[in-house]
């Protein structure tokens, strides 16, 4: 049983994260755009996701909590319709669910269509389900193909979903090349995979389908962890669309293009440093955050650099982050408060230029093709900054100081009183 000694220590710590989480500093942060720039739904075509399913004799095997893989995905499927947002167009395709021979051509066709990606009819969707059955091949390559078409049209959010529990058997249409290329024609569209109780082979090949347009890869073992991820997917594809402009950055801060609030988009080269330009007003915040996505295969141990300077070179602020060959896309942000304004004779600038240097460390193997360069995703906001600047610089703890110290004074107090009470009942004890 916890003791009162150890709430009051939880509670204190609990207490201690909250004030420490005040601010919210950090690459979630600096990724928010400003409210008054968020795209309304009206002014966007519904979201779309196209659940493409694996209906493989494979899928008869009856390892996932005591049932087969197929079984498991017809309950998860079921599960997802119930709960899909009403503005979402969903459809369902298959591969490998009509052709049961032996000819291998005719099987890396086997791709249909179950339930057309529009308006959800949960009925209709869930008897389409119902009649599936392991069949045949697993051309996922001719299915992503498929896909990518079903979900042509409209500027909403597009996301495939891949549930497969072995890898491609149509080779040599490589999947991987397949998500390359869909993510090449930058409409943004993004795929996931799942892999049902995944060997190694179909675990890196769908890994890699993922990462190629910037999606997630989840390796699963149960029913309602399936039922689970492909919810949250199905929940992502509604998240407002907001279209990155493009832009180029500069090789130096001078020339570095001007940006305004909003979100871009370049590409940049293993090892490069890209320069932009924001102007912040004194008085105001600047807020950015950069994603770098890795959509070709890459060495483990890389990092990403977001750096503020000065016109003139002086480092104002940085934010890092680091991966080690997992993870599909890296980001990381930062926040710098503009002094106010105190010269009185107007000899002041207006605005400070505010250079951002976006550098990368990956590297790849000689094979690894370098052009074009790595998909980069730069958020910018300027936003009113706080009365003192003084408080966002504080260790990210703002006026969180204050309750900070609170709690440092009350648990010395407390603990003060607690050994005064406990060496007193000893005192009495011990008399009696």
């Amino acid at each position: 049983m916890i003791t009162r000694k150890r709430s009051a220590a939880a509670l204190c710590a609990l207490l201690a994260a909250l004030a420490l989480g005040l601010p919210a500093a950090g690459p979630a942060l600096a990724a928010a755009p400003a409210a008054d720039d968020t795209p309304a739904r009206s002014e966007q075509d519904a979201p779309k996701v196209d659940l493409v399913l694996d209906v493989s004799g494979s899928m008869r095997a009856r390892d996932i909590d005591g049932g087969s893989r197929m079984a498991a995905a017809k309950q998860a499927f079921n599960e997802v319709l119930d709960a899909t947002p009403k503005e979402v167009q969903l459809g369902i395709r298959t591969l490998g669910a009509n052709y049961p021979g032996d000819d291998r051509k005719v099987g890396c066709k086997d791709t249909a269509q179950l339930y057309p990606v529009g308006p959800l009819d949960r009925t209709d969707a869930k008897a389409a389900v119902a009649t599936l059955a392991p069949t045949g091949w697993t051309p996922i390559g001719p299915a992503l193909l498929k896909a990518a078409g079903d979900l042509e049209g409209g500027n909403g959010s597009r996301r495939i979903v891949l549930i497969s529990d072995g890898e491609d058997t149509c080779a040599p249409l490589d999947p991987c090349e397949v998500a390359r290329d869909i993510a090449a024609r930058g409409i943004h569209l993004t795929i996931d995979t799942l892999g049902l109780v995944p060997d190694a082979k179909t675990r890196d090949q769908l890994l890699c389908i993922a990462e190629a347009t910037g999606g997630t890869y989840t390796s699963v073992r149960h029913t309602d962890q399936l039922t689970d991820r492909v919810g949250q997917l199905v929940d992502r594809t509604a998240d407002p669309v907001v279209t990155p402009v493009g832009v180029k950055g500069a090789d130096r801060c001078a020339d570095a293009p001007e940006l305004k609030p909003g979100l871009y988009d370049d590409r940049e080269v293993f090892g490069e440093h890209r320069w932009y330009r924001v102007d912040v007003a004194p008085g105001e915040e600047l807020r950015a955050s950069v994603s770098v996505a890795a959509d070709r295969a890459v060495n483990r141990d890389y990092g990403v650099l977001l750096r503020a300077v000065t016109e003139h070179g002086r480092e104002i602020v940085r934010g890092s982050e680091a991966g080690d060959g997992r993870t599909d896309v890296i980001s990381t942000g930062l926040r710098y408060p503009s002094p106010e304004r105190d010269d009185d004779s107007g000899t002041a600038p207006d605005v400070e230029r505010v250079c951002l240097e976006v550098s990368n460390s990956y590297s790849a193997a000689p094979s690894v093709k370098t052009t074009p360069g790595l998909p980069v995703e730069l958020t910018v906001d300027v936003v009113d900054g706080p009365s003192n600047a003084s408080d966002v610089a504080a260790f990210g703890l703002g006026r969180g100081w204050w309750l900070l110290g609170a709690l440092v004074v009350t648990g010395f107090v407390a603990g003060v009183v607690w050994g005064w009470l406990s060496r007193w009942r000893v005192a009495v004890w011990r008399s009696n």
